[in-house]
């Protein structure tokens, strides 16, 4: 059984699940909700694992508001959570001043790097993993034209932006990539009612498969996207199961094996920080039973191939974090 224990803080009541041994792992999740079927979810999959193969416990905490980042951190590390793992960039300013304060606690960091030496920061590619689904996006479009719907209008999803379009020109340098950010602060990532309603929208513009990088909101895309005739794009986890034949693939970015991996250290963290790409399998796209007939064998030859490329360098992926220009794409 676990334990739920509230604590009171100045925004809101934070939910902690308890294990019972005060060493445990925890795990913050960012807005929007361990069970968001994208980013959090894959975070949340990925202690669970652990969890199941060891038989150990984790803390976890599901924030409700921005104030409650330096709260959760704080509370976790006094109660002698060891590592407090986070998902989310969000968290990288507040763990930067909170992280001198508890020395013997060993952090991880999802999506930011911050340079404290009890911290270890865990980054992703995705403009690779995007490139990929750009690539099959217009290789499936009749329409040679295809939409992209992000979450927060931030860097990091501007570089899923990017890299998808690249890859789309290069599989069709006819294609037209239409792009729409859902808004500019932490609300843009559990809006699934506008994530639809610019789905709707891009369709409108004769974008037949829209990928969405946007957590929670991407539901709202993938399903107006099924009802409208088009197809969709998941992202984070897999979520072709979500709507069985209509989800062109998933663009995988393995949170869960950050997270896992995380708690299967414990206390001997690295420190510095990691990339995972697509080399080391961090990124990737999705294939089972739920899109089978709608990649042919000839299209994943196809996509295989030009992955095979950006791992040896043949291809190059233009990374917006590195250089906030996008070729492919006007924003």
């Amino acid at each position: 059984m676990t334990l739920m224990k509230s604590f009171m803080g100045a925004a809101a009541t934070i939910a902690l699940t308890a294990g019972a041994a005060l060493a445990d792992p925890a795990i913050i999740f960012d807005l929007g909700g361990k069970f968001d079927k994208s980013f959090n979810e894959a975070a949340y999959n990925g202690a669970k694992k652990w969890a199941d193969e060891t038989g150990g416990s984790f803390k976890e905490i599901e924030m409700q508001s921005e104030a409650q980042r330096e709260q959760a951190l704080r509370r976790l590390s006094e109660a002698g959570s060891n590592p407090v793992v986070m998902t989310g960039f969000a968290f990288g300013n507040v763990l930067d001043e909170v992280a001198p304060d508890y020395p013997d606690t060993d952090f991880v960091i999802i999506d930011m790097v911050v340079d404290q030496p009890n911290v270890t920061s865990v980054v992703f590619t995705e403009h690779e993993g995007s490139y990929l689904v750009g690539y099959m996006a217009a290789q499936t479009s009749k329409t040679n034209t295809v939409g992209f719907i992000g979450g927060m209008d931030i860097p990091l999803i501007r570089r899923f932006a990017c890299g998808y379009a690249q890859g789309a020109k290069a599989a069709n340098p006819d294609t037209t990539v239409i792009s729409n950010m859902t808004g500019t602060t932490p609300a843009a990532w559990n809006d699934p009612v506008k994530g639809g309603e610019l789905t709707k929208a891009q369709i409108s513009q004769g974008a037949d498969v829209v990928y969405a990088a946007a957590g929670g909101t991407g539901v709202g895309v993938l399903q107006a996207a099924a009802d409208g005739g088009a197809l969709s794009i998941g992202v984070d986890s897999n979520q072709n199961g979500l709507h069985p034949g209509k989800v062109l693939t998933s663009m995988m970015k393995r949170v869960d094996v950050a997270v896992y991996d995380a708690f299967k250290r414990g206390t001997e963290q690295p420190g510095g920080f990691s990339v995972l790409n697509l080399a080391s399998n961090g990124v990737g796209y999705a294939m089972d039973e739920n899109n089978a007939e709608l990649v042919s064998d000839e299209l994943k030859g196809a996509v295989d191939a030009v992955a095979a490329k950006i791992i040896d360098g043949s291809i190059t992926v233009h990374d917006y974090m590195s250089d906030e220009s996008c070729p492919a794409l006007s924003f």
